[in-house]
């Protein structure tokens, strides 16, 4: 079956189980389908409707058994555990409710069946590069989907946070360009619905779990995205937020229990003091204020804790998995929510896809932080998330330091030196996602004063180290927001994403001479980085920053690789001495420097 019969068909069987012979009493089925073969045999399926919690489930389809049905509390809803045999068929099952032996209500749901070989998909890995895409920032290839009657959040591209109207039209419209630069992985910032009064546009506050936000685009935009990509080498990593949903998701006009959400309705701001997740001194109230607390007010807290729940975001994930034919997860906020269910999401989604990838976001600077999440890592209180990548924070940090400061004993490159020595911490640092910025922090051009040549090494730095590079969009002009750091002025619009626009990057129309360097040094140090095998998996040899030079290999049985990174102004003259060249190739941010 080719890909694109597949892509109508998965298409198709959504648009039937969304509800068209749903009972009209029942206002939501979720997941809407799921498949035969899954290695876990167990499915919970949530239903919402009206008065449904006391109703009997009857259906009969061979290799379906019923183990549970359960209430809340609330008589809205109920919940449907099923038990799917090894050698369960695809197929629809009829189930029907019933009170007093009178049906109430009646839907089909359907099993569908797996593309072959779904549960080996391999993940990201260290032979790509991360394009990480806000979408709504990058390009408009369909301005009818702008905004709608029943969305409050209207398009507005004069402010800064704002709707501007990118879509995933734009960016199917624009794959040679993100493929051609050399990029292999496209980050997507979150693209489910957030039906939000203002500032939705980022896609952290999401209303519905199953719903593409339509100002993006529709289900089948996303589909055939992850095709199109797939088709040019790129795989596709969904942004994830267990923590929290936004304040108008549907559920919660009718919460499915009282603690389906953290601190509610007298909810409280957390603390932000994640460190009580590795602290062996930590206090329950601590930590009740840190993860029980909500993100903002805008963003409830959801409790993990709630078994529910719970299932409900694990299935939630795998859902997404299949359907879309995702690579890789990128789980926000990582730290935030109950860490025990984290850890056994993390275990399930391996248990389907033995080699996916997931990273998660620990927004900190300090690798014995960072390295408690990540799996294999041994912890004194015996806590294992099984979590195979995490953001590399403290080598960003490090980079940015160390560009900036001044050189001596224990600053400048050194800080650089030092956070890679740390490696040791970590389980596989080399399955860390690597960075110089992201969508929530200031760009790194900035950082670096706007500094052509440290910018450059940054770059260079970040392409040959050890590790998965992630690239922010716009990065390859650069773009800049001297406006100020604001995440709207950060998050601007991708120059010719937009008809009339006067500059197009995608193009080279109306870029400087400068602006169209650079994006070719990103694209000829991308490119030569996607053809060389021993810059993904190749081992990592550095020597002590001296004199503003830090030289490093990296290195296999067959190949060797040397990058000489020269903080100073002016040409130097490298000593070989210990270090040696034989053999080697030559990178180096400035082209006229000796080596």
């Amino acid at each position: 079956m080719n890909a694109l019969r597949r892509l109508k068909i998965v298409l198709a069987g959504f648009m039937l189980c969304a509800g068209v012979k749903m009972n009209a009493q029942i206002s939501h089925i979720e997941p809407p389908f799921w498949w035969a073969g899954m290695h876990d045999p167990g499915l919970q399926i949530m239903l919402h409707g009206s008065g449904i919690s006391d109703a009997k489930v009857g259906f009969a389809y061979d290799g379906v058994s019923l183990l549970n049905v359960s209430g809340t509390g609330n008589p809205d809803y109920l919940f449907i555990d099923l038990n799917l045999a090894p050698d369960v068929q695809p197929g629809t099952v009829e189930i029907s409710l019933t009170r007093n032996g009178r049906t109430i209500a009646s839907f089909d749901y359907e099993l569908k069946r797996r593309q072959e070989g779904s549960s080996m998909r391999q993940g990201f890995d260290n032979s790509d590069v991360i394009y990480l895409v806000m979408p709504d920032r990058f390009a408009n290839g369909d301005p009818s989907n702008d905004g709608f009657g029943d969305m409050p959040d209207k398009p507005d591209r004069q402010d800064p946070d704002g709707r501007h109207g990118g879509d995933l039209q734009g960016i199917i419209d624009h794959l040679d360009y993100i493929a051609g630069m050399g990029f292999t992985t496209l980050w997507l910032n979150p693209v489910l619905e957030n039906n939000q009064a203002h500032g939705s546009y980022h896609g952290y506050a999401i209303t519905d779990f199953y719903r593409i936000d339509k100002r993006l685009g529709s289900m089948e935009d996303y589909l055939r995205l992850g095709e199109a990509a797939r088709q040019k080498g790129i795989r596709l990593i969904m942004d994830m937020v267990f923590n929290h949903c936004g304040s108008e998701h549907w559920w919660m006009d009718d919460l499915p229990s009282p603690d389906w959400i953290n601190a509610y309705p007298d909810f409280f701001i957390s603390s932000h003091r994640k460190l009580v997740n590795q602290d062996p001194y930590a206090s329950r109230y601590d930590t009740e204020r840190m993860v029980d607390g909500w993100f903002a007010a805008s963003m409830p807290d959801l409790n993990q804790k709630n078994a529910f729940l719970k299932n409900y975001l694990i299935q939630n994930s795998i859902w997404w998995i299949e359907v879309a034919g995702l690579a890789g997860i990128r789980m926000d906020t990582y730290p935030y929510p109950d860490k025990e269910m984290m850890s056994e999401w993390n275990e399930r989604v391996l248990d389907e896809y033995p080699d996916f990838t997931v990273v998660g976001e620990e927004w900190s600077t300090d690798p014995a932080v960072v390295s408690y999440w990540q799996k294999g890592q041994v912890n004194k209180d015996h806590f294992c998330s099984y979590l195979t990548s995490l953001m590399d924070f403290p080598l960003q940090h490090a980079i940015s330091r160390g560009l900036t400061e001044g050189e001596d004993w224990d600053s400048g490159l050194i800080n650089i030196y030092r956070v890679l020595a740390d490696d040791f911490i970590y389980p596989d640092p080399y399955d860390l996602v690597v960075f110089t910025d992201n969508h929530d922090m200031e760009r790194f051009y900035m950082q670096v004063g706007m500094n052509d040549r440290l910018y450059k090494i940054g770059i260079a730095l970040l392409l040959t180290t050890r590790g998965i590079p992630q690239i922010l969009y716009g990065s390859e002009i650069p773009m800049t927001h001297e406006e100020g750091n604001d995440h709207g002025y950060i998050r601007k619009d991708f120059p010719g994403g937009w008809t009339g626009d006067s500059i197009s990057a995608f193009t080279g129309k109306g870029l400087t001479q400068k602006e169209t360097d650079m994006q070719e040094y990103f694209r000829t140090l991308l490119n030569w980085r996607k053809e060389n095998q021993v810059i993904h998996t190749g081992r990592l040899k550095h020597f002590v920053p001296e004199n503003g030079l830090y030289v490093y290999f990296r290195y296999n049985e067959n190949e060797k690789v040397m990058v000489i990174l020269n903080k100073n102004k002016t040409r130097q003259t490298l000593d070989p001495g210990h270090r040696r060249r034989n053999q080697a190739t030559v990178v180096t941010t400035k082209s006229r420097s000796r080596t």
